[in-house]
């Protein structure tokens, strides 16, 4: 979904020089007609469509490009001169979709009937901005609610021109809630998560959560000129961006340093992984190193740095990416590194280094069917139990796997898509792969992180169970859209202006708070009744089990 504005009339000027922006208390329309914010001594001309003023493609950083690249984001200089803010910045470079041939065949059916990709705008190593779109009328003074959204994209894609940030502003007018949003850029792939021990040891790990955290200080310095109160921020994201949301809320010990007041997660929470420099993480580094041509070079890192672009591109775009045959073992994503995150996220969860923020989160029913679709030339149960050890679990012994390989059996009618029977056997493990790849990285996170947190902050989880029969891959991964009308967006503004998700248009009369006395899901449904409330009790024991084992063993 590529959206454009059209550009029309409507201005800002804003409030507080000390905040970074110049000293006004009225808006205007500039001298051509065009909706105008000054920040520093920076003019940003955006453009309006329908009840919605956009100001796109912000810089918030310097650009990390040369010496600059794998290195931590240095904030903009104040603005000065004239920025077009009426078109979206180029991408982040994105990695590639890679499938194995011997599955193309099987699975191309399925995967061309997705959208999957990034848009048509241009990439760029230069590209972290923020867009900010604010009601038309709205005034400086306005204090409105802030959702500053992360995409998602397995940390190797991401582009904001897919997602809408308009329509979730037009619902917040159309419940007479309104918000202000934010989304930022990223850096991904190699460029945003590249491990191991050198980086580690150079205290860059992590950077694309860095950029995020950079983002985030600059909505508390600029905000306020659209109208946005900093006081009153959430942070919202899905896939990717909800695991990010959620290592947000783990980092800096817990602390969110003001940043965020919320956090809205759809199908990500703190993941079960390892550190940035352990062996697989490792290999991935000296892989990168030695395609760059940099093996024989004192400084690895800094050969990283200075190589072409388009080298560390091509490098970058040759390691495998989630649809390829690893699957949700990926290549670059986030890590503990010892500063940014201290820990492997789930330790940092039971130490209780976790922001003290009300949040939401929520799963798809098969969050794994669409990273199942790549491992169709698997058929047996050994295979697969030989998969799931070589590719997800490599310290742990076969004895330590045996209850995790009981709790997801080969029985076709207690995998994913889950409640189909027999039924989308697209192989004869597609179905066990599928729950246990959803179950690993979405939903056993999901309760565990509840159940650590519910009797400490405020807490509500969902369950998306629409689209059962959609073929092979059911209720699937991110199919549970805020970007369109519907209870997700609605609770989203809901929770945006009060904290607290729930509201007239729901559908229920009251969304509890989740506890493990009573672990209350809002369930939406196809059918007659497309809401109810149900328990968060389903696959106990699996749960139990993979949990266990990925403490142990994070991957």
């Amino acid at each position: 979904m590529l959206f454009h504005g059209l550009l029309a009339t409507f201005s800002l000027v804003v409030l507080s020089a000390s905040k970074g922006y110049c000293t006004s208390s009225t808006n205007f329309v500039g001298a051509d007609g065009l909706p105008t914010i000054q920040l520093d001594n920076g003019t940003f001309i955006g453009n309006q469509t329908g009840n919605v003023t956009q100001f796109l493609g912000i810089p918030y950083a310097l650009p990390p490009t040369g010496d600059l690249r794998l290195r931590l984001p240095v904030a903009n200089l104040p603005y000065k001169g004239t920025y077009n803010a009426s078109t979206f910045g180029p991408m982040c470079p994105q990695q590639s979709l890679v499938l194995d041939p011997s599955v193309i065949a099987t699975v191309a059916p399925i995967v061309g009937s997705l959208d999957f990709g990034p848009g048509s705008i241009p990439q760029s190593e230069d590209c972290l901005s923020v867009d900010v779109i604010v009601p038309k009328d709205v005034t400086v003074d306005a204090k409105l609610p802030v959702v500053v959204w992360i995409y998602g994209g397995a940390f190797e894609e991401g582009d904001m021109t897919l997602y809408p940030g308009e329509v979730i502003v037009q619902g917040s007018l159309d419940l007479e809630t309104p918000v202000v949003y934010v989304a930022m850029n990223y850096r991904l792939s190699a460029f945003g998560f590249l491990p191991g021990r050198e980086v580690k040891d150079a205290g860059v790990g992590n950077l694309g959560l860095q950029d995020q955290r950079l983002a985030m200080l600059w909505v508390q310095k600029y905000i306020e000129a659209f109208g946005g109160d900093p006081n009153r921020v959430i942070i919202w994201g899905v896939s990717a961006g909800a695991i990010s949301v959620g290592l947000q809320m783990v980092a800096n010990g817990g602390n969110a340093e003001g940043l965020f007041h919320g956090a809205f997660m759809q199908s990500g929470s703190p993941i079960p992984v390892g550190d940035i420099a352990d062996t697989k993480q490792q290999a991935v580094y000296d892989s990168v190193v030695d395609r760059a041509g940099c093996s024989n070079k004192t400084d690895t890192l800094q050969c990283l740095r200075e190589v072409p672009f388009s080298v560390f591109n091509d490098v970058s775009n040759e390691t495998y990416s989630s649809f390829a045959f690893q699957s949700l073992n990926l290549a670059f994503e986030p890590r503990a590194d010892g500063i940014f995150l201290t820990d492997t996220p789930q330790q940092l969860v039971l130490k209780g280094e976790v922001a003290n923020v009300p949040f939401v989160t929520g799963d798809c029913d098969d969050e794994g069917t669409l990273f199942s679709l790549a491992n169709a030339n698997l058929t047996t149960e050994t295979e697969t139990n030989n998969y799931i050890a070589s590719n997800y679990f490599t310290d742990a012994s076969t004895q330590d796997l045996q209850p995790l390989f009981e709790a997801y059996p080969s029985d076709l009618s207690a995998g994913s898509p889950f409640d189909t029977g027999s039924a989308n056997n697209l192989t004869a493990q597609y179905k066990r792969l599928a729950a246990f790849q959803g179950d690993l990285v979405f939903q056993a996170p999901r309760r565990f992180f509840l159940q650590q947190r519910y009797s400490q902050q405020d807490t509500w989880s969902y369950l998306w169970k629409r689209g059962k029969s959609t073929p092979y891959i059911g209720s699937f991964h991110s199919n549970d859209t805020a970007y369109g009308p519907g209870e997700v967006r609605d609770a989203l503004i809901n929770f945006a202006n009060n904290l607290d998700p729930n509201g007239p248009t729901l559908g229920v009369s009251d969304w509890p708070k989740y506890t493990t006395h009573a672990p209350t899901l809002f369930t939406l449904l196809d059918g007659d009744v497309p809401v109810t409330l149900t328990n968060d009790t389903y696959r106990e024991k699996a749960f139990s089990v993979m949990t266990n084992v990925s403490l142990a063993h994070p991957i």
